[in-house]
């Protein structure tokens, strides 16, 4: 797992960038923490740079809105989804589990894909 820091360094309403195999954008959505790859798959964007509504973050560069939850862009620019990637808070540390993406390695076990929030 990515440790990301402490949940109180952490306002509501802003993200931090940790790296992974890529880039991954950690959320505080209201007080629940999404991490989703921080690439917009429209244009090379950093979502962590983005604007945050309810559960949905919107591109800098062209305003491509992604589902936190799912990674689903709500429409163009963007087609494509944006990995997701657990989220564990534990002893008010959050870490991130970067999902395994089918097919990437036979045999792996794909990791949780939903951010799951203050536990």
């Amino acid at each position: 797992m990515i440790l990301v820091g402490a949940a109180a360094d952490i306002p509501v309403g802003e993200s931090v960038r940790v790296q992974g195999s890529v880039a991954i954008a950690v959320f505080n959505a209201d007080g629940t923490f999404y991490a989703i790859d921080d690439t917009c798959t429209h244009q090379d964007a950093s979502l962590s740079d983005g604007w945050l509504e309810d559960c949905a973050v919107e591109c800098p560069l062209h305003a491509a809105c992604f589902d936190l939850r799912t990674g689903k862009p709500s429409g163009p620019p963007a087609r494509k989804p944006v990995r997701t990637h657990e989220v564990v808070v534990d002893d008010g540390q959050v870490y991130v589990r970067e999902t395994i993406e089918v097919g990437a390695d036979a045999g792996a076990e794909v990791a949780g894909v939903l951010g799951e929030g203050a536990r």
